[in-house]
């Protein structure tokens, strides 16, 4: 990987030839991206989708002894509020009693600032901000108008690295910069890398285990495990899948979320990094590979039963612990099995839409096939290489299944609701508003404090789904008494109708 060497990672459309205008069926879409016709479409009429800042904020708002600076004008960082409940709530899960919520500060970039530039205005909010809070972390992150007006932000981390305490870590994150908002994971761990991973510093390790001093070799001979979490993981999410760890006997380094800045230092000497979503973690994974030797799995989500399974013998795998897996594995969905017994009944047959990420959204609705659901539609919000693996699970099933690769784009959304009329609709809050706005039951992809990883996870989907089959009346008033932006003639045309092809 010779990004690190560059300021700025790259953008996933270069890296990954990643798409987010398509719509078709599952069997095209693999076809078509393996055949290279996925690149360089577009829309003719978009209506909204999200800026990449918006994941940064929600992985960075959550580091410990941290401080975020939004670079920017005030109101780029207004996305933080409304993380301010996942944020206290990640600080009281990591065993903070007293969570404070995101701590961030703006530079509050005004007309003048685009003439005569912002990186003095940035300079001054990094030393107050070492200054208030002395953290061990000082984020800067660049939005678009510094962007666009050329603040050097790497410069000015460099000139102050001597007079405060705190490393600083810029991150570019310029909204303007790429369609693809998961260029944010690629874009933070791009910093982090370049200024906090050296590979040089075992004490963290050492404090952990009460030692006085530790070598990077018993570091690597010991079971610590790099696990990489996501944004839209819960709390208990965290506590199942390093349950599983822990009964295979390994101890667990859990970054980036709700993580100290001292976990990436202690990354490298990790016997294995762990993934739990490849379009979120694949780019710190293969650098850590490729500059430390440090091995990685991690292709799929462990999210549903045979995902979950793959996961551990994945891991078992690489260190040496085939059989304590399948002890594991054996164990665990024979009691699975019997807990959704009663529940397959009701859910056999009903049919469900899922949008959310790539992966998530792929992943749980293989789930839902598992527990003998019908998928009608998926929409992941962008689509590049790592998708297969979970698309050729569901062509296998039905390769008929409708596809709209979209970042939001509701208009697209609500139309293939009213064509396919699923009896549950499986997505973030802000898709599922619309899909309830049709009398759909909805159900969140990801939840505040909900578990939706490793086997307790894929009971508890199922649980919760068959809970709302049982009563949708809520929702079918709410499609009598509210109105759609969209006139009637709409849900006629064809919902892909504004994604033009290959340019």
């Amino acid at each position: 990987m010779t990004y690190i060497e560059l300021k700025v990672a790259p953008r996933r459309e270069e890296r990954l030839g990643t798409c987010i205008e398509f719509g078709g069926t599952v069997g095209e879409v693999h076809r078509q991206f393996c055949g290279g016709c996925l690149k360089n479409r577009s829309r003719s009429f978009s209506q909204g989708t999200i800026c990449q800042l918006l994941p940064a904020t929600a992985i960075l708002t959550s580091l410990q002894d941290s401080v975020v600076i939004v670079h920017g004008a005030v109101g780029c960082g207004g996305a933080v509020h409304s993380q301010g409940a996942s944020v206290r709530l990640g600080q009281f899960n990591s065993g903070d009693k007293n969570p404070k919520g995101a701590l961030w500060l703006s530079t509050n970039l005004s007309e003048s600032d685009v003439v005569s530039g912002g990186e003095e205005k940035l300079k001054r909010a990094i030393i107050e901000a070492d200054k208030r809070y002395r953290p061990s972390a000082i984020i800067v992150l660049s939005t678009c108008v510094p962007g666009i007006i050329g603040d050097d932000i790497d410069g000015a981390a460099d000139a102050l690295k001597e007079q405060v305490a705190a490393t600083i870590l810029p991150i570019h994150c310029e909204g303007f910069k790429t369609k693809i908002m998961a260029t944010a994971y690629d874009a933070i761990f791009h910093s982090f890398l370049r200024n906090m991973v050296d590979g040089n510093d075992e004490t963290e390790f050492a404090v952990y285990n009460n030692e006085a001093a530790v070598t990077a070799e018993k570091i690597r001979r010991s079971r610590l495990v790099n696990l990489l979490n996501v944004s839209s993981m819960t709390g208990p999410d965290q506590k199942e899948l390093t349950r599983l760890l822990n009964k295979l006997g390994l101890e667990v380094n859990m970054l980036p979320c709700d993580a100290h800045p001292d976990a990436f230092r202690l990354a490298p000497f990790a016997a294995l990094s762990i993934g739990v979503c490849p379009t979120h973690d694949d780019y710190f994974m293969s650098y850590l590979h490729e500059k430390f030797g440090v091995p990685f799995v991690g292709g799929q989500m462990p999210i549903g039963i045979e995902n979950t399974s793959l996961w551990l013998r994945q891991i078992a795998a690489k260190l040496g612990l085939e059989d304590a897996a399948e002890r594991i594995i054996q164990s665990e969905t024979e009691e699975l099995h019997r807990a959704l017994q009663p529940l397959l009944p009701n859910l056999k047959s009903k049919t469900a839409m899922l949008s959310a990420g790539e992966i998530r959204t792929l992943a749980t609705a293989v789930l839902l096939q598992e527990l003998g659901m019908e998928i009608l539609a998926v929409r992941p919000y962008h689509y590049d290489e790592f998708g297969g693996t979970e698309i050729s699970k569901l062509e296998k099933v039905n390769p008929k299944i409708r596809i709209n690769v979209a970042t939001a784009q509701p208009f697209e959304a609500v139309n293939l609701i009213y064509r396919t009329k699923p009896d549950i609709y499986i997505g973030h809050n802000s898709d599922n508003i619309w899909a309830a706005k049709c009398g759909v039951s909805i159900l969140p992809i990801y939840g505040t404090n909900s578990i939706y990883s490793g086997y307790a996870g894929a009971y508890d989907v199922a649980r919760r789904i068959e809970r709302h089959l049982k009563n949708p009346v809520f929702n079918e008033h709410l499609a009598k008494n509210v109105r759609q932006p969209y006139k009637e003639s709409w849900y006629a045309e064809d919902p892909f109708k504004y994604i033009k092809g290959v340019e």
